[in-house]
């Protein structure tokens, strides 16, 4: 089973903002957590932070995949380790196709897992896997030969992003946002795509701003997340009532966002 564990996190931009304000949260595969919050509470930042972004600074606390303490390591170890990071705008890649990236990411995982010896994967089992992968969501073939979110639409940019999560098959997922700009066809494809994947070996953070997409991905444990740390928790009920009231409730308690 895998496990991803925040221990007393804490993150602050290069110029010395702390946004992060302490943050104890575990999740395991199998379960769906999400953090909810308002606008600028520092949901992306915890995201960027638990993927390894350079610009943003641990500066207490740790970051434990499977018990390994990650803190340190590059975004590239994270990723090979296990981890995954849907991101609320995905960026173009221009000049490496969809197939490109998507091969070269599935091999630098299976060297990792291979003891750091090359173990690429049958370029026949990838095709076989990657056209099947991109018919169950609904991507089109046609962009398996295009540059990585060139042009795409922001429903084609969140359906790739994924059909990555799938090929890559990581412990833990942790999707921004992912709900942003989607029509509502494009999120139940994304959503139902997340859900399966779900399971003994992968586990979800979704972080969102609304209840849209946990209609369709039922959370097992609903985090609320105001001024940088989590100040309540509860079940799928939790999020129906944020739908309800809002944040007002933590921000007029003195918690700024």
């Amino acid at each position: 089973m895998a496990t991803l564990e925040l221990k007393n996190l804490r993150v602050s931009l290069e110029d010395g903002t702390e946004i992060v304000k302490g943050v104890d949260l575990t999740v395991s595969s199998g379960e769906v957590h999400a953090i909810m919050g308002p606008n600028g509470s520092g949901k992306s930042t915890l995201a960027y932070a638990i993927a390894g972004h350079p610009a943003y600074a641990i500066t207490e606390g740790q970051i434990l995949l499977d018990g390994r303490d990650i803190t340190e390591a590059e975004a590239d170890e994270r990723a090979r380790s296990g981890l995954f990071l849907a991101f609320q705008y995905p960026h173009a890649i221009p000049g490496v196709t969809v197939t490109n990236f998507l091969r070269q990411a599935i091999n630098a995982i299976r060297k990792a897992r291979n003891g750091g010896v090359d173990n690429p994967i049958p370029v026949p089992e990838f095709r076989k896997e990657l056209l099947g992968q991109m018919d169950r969501l609904k991507v089109s073939r046609e962009l398996a030969s295009r540059y990585l979110n060139e042009g795409f639409s922001g429903g084609e940019k969140k359906r790739v992003e994924i059909l990555q999560m799938a090929m890559l098959r990581p412990k833990i997922a942790v999707l921004d946002e992912t709900d942003s700009g989607l029509d509502i066809d494009a999120l139940k494809v994304v959503a139902g795509g997340v859900r399966e994947l779900v399971g003994p070996d992968m586990g979800a953070l979704v972080i969102t701003h609304y209840q849209r997409i946990l209609n369709y991905i039922e959370p097992d444990f609903v985090h609320v997340f105001v001024g940088g740390t989590i100040v309540e928790e509860g079940g799928p009920e939790l999020a129906a009532k944020l739908e309800v009231s809002g944040y007002e409730q933590w921000e007029t308690e003195g918690v700024t966002a």
